[in-house]
């Protein structure tokens, strides 16, 4: 009986955690939508009929406005899991606008639950241009093509160690930033002998899952590999859905939101009738190769991922990891009903309660429940802080920016925000003047306070 109840306890959860992912995924849609049609209409109905002698003139100045900004490093942000880019859903903006505070921010779109190896190598061919290269080895052993999107012109094709970059990642983005940098370190691009570390600047992690994240285990990965599924999961249902979605492969709905598996190539005019029955029986597919986002985001799979990334010593490092959990009696809960999404409320509860299970192998030695308690819903605020696992880098806690001037490079820099997953994107209302503060604090590092040292040449005292 007991059994039973249990079961149909987590039946329930399931269904409620569907719905309510679903019903945010058509909120994020809908409004999407909507402020497409508002545009298109503003310009139908309010476009001017005459435009006057200045338009020259501001041409001009714009002109001379770019060249000016062409000399900035860019800055780019990277989205996480279920994000987008520049161009896709319209003219909604996954950062919520925030790439509008700086005259010279690239927003890339990124595979939204492609693998952390993919997305890096799409951000790389995104910013110098031509096809994306998945590498033969790695699509050879995942079951996809090599060559994926064209790019005809980078969006930083100057890019190199006298043009570097700085980097902002949301959540999982910002394990993209790190792979790419050491791919950029190992030279791991066909054609491109002379990349290095220091094609980046700086990283600015936010919320950034860097250790894996218990939620992984509650959404369906199994605790005991960090790779496979549960039967019946949230997961599940999420793998059904998108492998419709890419099968049915409706182009204009493909352009407008994109999970990021077309090399995948498991649209039906490719595979048919049969191989749609391989991809839900899980005979092939990203799913069943494990080159999707999860596994990355498991605590086993970052421990794995971690063990080949450095953090380089001409490389400044900035995190901000967030929390929406307290301690009351000694007990972790989350820290209040009004300051929490309400697709992640449950989340940070169960978060907060997790218990690796006893029968199973702990995913690191020296594993404990409770440094894992705290968190915002989707990570847990351990894993943000600065890369840890397998081996702890190099790190300061701020609670002051003013008190880490100026920065060193080759440190994880990090603060801890009162704030879930979710509250610096998509939505700026959300965060109110929060929001502003930490873009703002951002861009302003970026601006001010990063600079690569240079060497100053002496003056030859002959020539005097």
């Amino acid at each position: 009986m007991i059994r039973f109840g249990v079961l149909a306890l987590q039946l329930w959860e399931l269904v409620v955690s569907s719905l309510v992912h679903l019903l945010y995924g058509f909120y994020i849609f809908s409004s999407a939508v909507a402020g497409d049609v508002s545009i298109a209409l503003n310009d139908i109905l309010f476009k001017p009929f005459n435009i006057g002698n200045n338009s020259s003139v501001e041409i001009r100045q714009e002109e001379q406005a770019r060249d000016k900004v062409s000399d900035l490093p860019p800055i780019v942000l990277v989205h996480g899991i279920f994000g987008f880019g520049e161009g896709r859903l319209g003219g909604y903006s996954y950062f919520g606008g925030a790439e509008k505070k700086d005259e010279r921010v690239l927003v890339p779109d990124l595979g939204s639950l492609t693998s952390i190896y993919d997305r890096a190598r799409e951000l790389f061919y995104y910013l110098k241009g031509g096809q994306v290269d998945y590498g033969e080895e790695h699509s050879r052993a995942c079951g996809h093509s090599q060559f994926g999107r064209i790019y005809e012109q980078g969006n930083y094709p100057e890019w190199d160690e006298d043009h570097p970059i700085h980097f902002v990642g949301h959540s999982a983005g910002a394990q993209v930033i790190r792979v790419l940098q050491q791919m950029l370190a190992d030279k791991a691009f066909k054609g491109y002998e002379s990349t290095s570390e220091n094609w980046v600047l700086s990283v600015t992690s936010l919320s950034g899952a860097f250790n894996g994240t218990t939620r992984t285990y509650l959404d369906g990965m199994q605790p005991e590999d960090g790779k496979t599924m549960k039967p019946v999961s949230l997961l599940q249902l999420c793998r059904l859905g998108v492998i419709i979605y890419d099968w049915v492969d409706i182009p204009w709905l493909k352009a407008y939101y994109n999970f990021g598996f077309d090399h995948f190539n498991m649209s039906w005019r490719k595979i048919g009738i049969r191989g749609l029955a391989d991809c839900l029986l899980g005979n092939t597919g990203p799913f069943t190769s494990g080159d999707w986002i999860l596994p990355d985001l498991t605590i086993q799979g970052s421990v794995h991922l971690n063990s080949q990334l450095h953090t380089f010593p001409e490389t400044f490092y900035f995190s901000y990891a967030t929390r929406r959990t307290r301690k009351i009696m000694g007990i972790t809960l989350p820290s209040g009903l009004l300051g929490i999404h309400p697709m992640l409320f449950i989340r940070v509860l169960q978060m907060s309660q997790w218990r690796h299970p006893p029968n199973v192998s702990p995913p690191y030695k020296g594993y404990r429940d409770e440094d894992w308690q705290d968190n915002d819903g989707a990570l847990n605020t351990i894993s943000m802080t600065h890369p840890r696992l397998p081996i702890e880098h190099p790190s300061h806690y701020v609670v002051n920016d003013a008190h880490c001037q100026p920065l060193q490079p080759g440190i994880w820099y990090y603060k801890i925000v009162e704030a879930d997953h979710i509250l610096f994107i998509v939505n700026p209302e959300r965060a109110g003047v929060q929001f502003d503060l930490i873009y703002d604090s951002i861009f302003q590092r970026c601006r001010k306070h990063v600079f690569r040292k240079i060497l100053q040449t002496m003056p030859n005292p002959a020539q005097h």
